[in-house]
């Protein structure tokens, strides 16, 4: 299998997603827009993940040079027209939405850190997250979330988003949370981002730079496993 996979930032990085697809022996190739990558010409490959950063689908070119959200919007749309996989995580999961025509929306809460998310009706019927605890727990890191479309389905949700986990068509998802965070990505977002624990510390659902660094993410990457196996195996 070929996997593609956008990343915005290097900090944003795949992580347990990466370990995955490794594991596989999957043929991996990336666009790396901090880098100064393009998109590639053709959708030669059979699965497109779309990583998160601290953008939105509204960020501008001037605001970051390397990132125009119209042609990623256009790109992701190429690759849903030819019936690819995909899989959008926090930013990627708004950027899908845009693509089949959903403006992303503010959440009502920030989130960061690691608190549980419930499944809705609609994702204990799902034939992939269905599998799944009716509440676990997972990474979060953002301030908003992905649009819908009539088709869309809102699978999972937490006490500070209402839109966790989307599916958008059989074969196309967005996680507005993280199940790819392990301990050296949570560390990157630390670093990075550390201006936002310190802006929003003190709101209901932002945690410590030492909250985060106290979780064993091992049973959310497991989830994140089988969803990716049973994605990729349908």
């Amino acid at each position: 299998m070929k996997l593609h996979i956008i990343m915005h930032e290097s900090f944003e990085s795949p992580a347990a997603i990466e370990i995955w697809a490794k594991r596989k022996s999957f043929n991996i190739s990336y666009t790396r827009l901090y880098s100064g990558d393009t998109f590639p010409d053709e959708c030669d490959f059979d699965f497109l993940v779309i990583m998160g950063g601290p953008q939105s689908p509204a960020t501008t070119l001037e605001e970051f040079p390397y990132f125009d959200a119209q042609k990623e919007i256009s790109f992701i749309k190429k690759a849903i027209d030819q019936n690819k996989m995909l899989l959008g995580v926090c930013l990627g999961a708004q950027f899908i939405g845009e693509a089949l025509g959903a403006r992303f929306d503010h959440s009502p809460n920030r989130e960061i850190g690691v608190f549980p998310i419930a499944l809705t009706e609609d994702g204990k019927q799902d034939p992939i997250i269905g599998t799944f605890p009716e509440k676990f727990m997972v990474g979060h890191w953002h301030g908003d979330m992905p649009g819908l479309t009539k088709e869309s389905r809102i699978l999972a949700t937490s006490e500070g988003c209402p839109r966790q986990i989307v599916r958008y068509a059989p074969a196309i998802y967005g996680f507005q949370c993280h199940f790819e965070f392990t301990p050296e990505a949570v560390e990157g977002m630390i670093i990075n981002n550390a201006h936002e624990l310190e802006e929003y510390k003190g709101l209901p659902y932002i945690e410590t730079a030492e909250q985060l660094r106290s979780y064993n993410y091992t049973e959310m990457n497991g989830f994140l496993f089988r969803f990716l196996d049973m994605l990729s195996n349908r």
